[in-house]
């Protein structure tokens, strides 16, 4: 766990960039010298396309001939060139006989675009460095038996848990059908998100809250319970104003998807979620096509069925398994208020939270941070584990991920 001061958000997975992209020689930036500093910039790179490149992974690629980087490239979006391309463009003939350093296995299959493979084989790539293997099945070593084929040299594991914390959410989807869940709560000194009456706007400052707009501009989805709408009207989307980034609006371009959860379908049809651009899917358990649905989906709502659980409501993990396996989800940010967040907490369906606290007290009438009822003593305590804890502005943002049923044993 560490604690620092400071107006930016830094985990393993950056949400800011700390410096503008550049793939142009730079005289004061030196030259990476060894492998591990060529994958290092590879990662570097991919960071670049944390916003933009989602449903696809994030990936950086590094040309080296000679002891020098001829060429580097990054993913930037969807459906547009690869990191190994852009490298490969950058270097034009220079990449014959180079050592092409990338962070994720070359793809070898046919998508929106080429396979990069027969792209690294055709510019007559040396060898090829990857810090890890391809999750998704398409791919998964196909990519470096094309290459060795070729008879192209292959090495894989440079700086691997690196590379990994690049897509956790796309290898979580490729390895259990399931998006990453990150739960954002913002809450008092004293625990507490909301007024007894719902009024929530706002508890915390300013920076804090353009840090929850990153946090939803690097996700796949927003998701939200229509408790939380109705109180407090939220329109879920990035806003290119709030980001505090040099390329937001190209950022905003690419609006997550809009989730929510609506057992009885009691969205407003005047929601602002509705009007705004991109997609609001509608979750809920009624499956007749009444009145109220046509009006929900006439005023812009995907509404889908899914089955009930126990206590009568959407039930969660099939809404996260549709995500994964209808929408491409990698990542999902929830949103919500106490009854929804604890219920998910219990279901350990929660793989992070990102919490915001102000320095402000809303009393013990206000709303808590998770409604878990049940919970009669000490041993019953859900734990959680912090991996950083930092001053945004004049808040304090807590980043942790809650212990597993599973991994809960005795409370020590």
């Amino acid at each position: 766990m560490s604690f620092s001061h400071s107006e930016s958000l830094s985990h393993s997975e950056p949400l800011s960039r700390s410096e503008p992209l550049s793939l142009s020689p730079d005289a004061s930036r030196a030259e990476p010298t060894t492998p591990a500093a060529w994958m290092a910039r590879a990662i570097q790179l991919a960071w670049h396309g944390q916003y933009t490149c989602d449903p696809n992974p994030r990936v950086g690629c590094v040309l080296v001939k000679g002891g020098r980087i001829v060429g580097e490239g990054f993913h930037a979006r969807a459906g547009e060139a690869h990191a190994e391309v852009n490298a490969l463009r950058m270097a034009g003939e220079v990449a014959r006989g180079a050592t092409a350093y990338v962070t994720l296995e070359p793809c070898s299959h046919t998508g929106r675009t080429g396979p990069c493979s027969q792209a690294l084989i055709d510019a007559g790539v040396a060898k090829v460095v990857a810090a890890m293997e391809d999750p998704n099945p398409q791919v998964s070593g196909r990519g470096f038996a094309m290459l060795r084929e070729a008879g192209i040299e292959v090495e894989v594991g440079l700086l691997e848990e690196d590379a990994r914390r690049l897509n956790p959410g796309f290898i979580r989807r490729m390895r259990d059908g399931l998006p990453r869940v990150t739960l954002k709560m913002a809450m008092s000194l004293d625990g507490r998100t909301a007024m007894a009456n719902g009024e929530s706007q706002w508890i915390t400052g300013p920076a804090a809250r353009q840090q929850v707009q990153r946090l939803r501009a690097a996700s796949s989805a927003v998701l939200s319970g229509v408790e939380s709408i109705i109180f407090d009207d939220s329109r879920l989307t990035v806003r290119a104003g709030q980001l505090g980034l040099d390329d937001a609006e190209a950022i905003a371009r690419r609006q997550p998807l809009r989730v929510i959860l609506d057992s009885q379908l009691r969205l407003p049809l005047a929601a602002a979620c509705l009007s705004e651009p991109g997609r609001t899917l509608v979750f809920t358990i009624q499956p007749e096509m009444t009145e109220r649905r046509r009006k929900l989906e006439a005023a812009g709502a995907e509404v889908i069925v899914m089955p009930a659980n126990g206590e009568g409501r959407v039930e969660f993990a099939g809404v996260l398994r549709y995500l994964a396996t209808r929408e491409a989800c990698n990542e999902v940010l929830v949103e919500t208020g106490a009854t929804l967040a604890g219920a998910l907490l219990e279901s350990d369906c929660v793989d992070r939270l990102e919490l915001f606290m102000a320095p402000t007290l809303l009393g013990s009438e206000a709303r808590p941070l998770f409604a878990l009822p049940g919970l009669m003593s000490m041993s019953q305590q859900r734990r959680l584990e912090i991996d950083d804890i930092r001053a945004v502005g004049e808040d304090w943002h807590i980043s942790a991920r809650p212990v597993r049923a599973s991994d809960r044993g005795e409370l020590r």
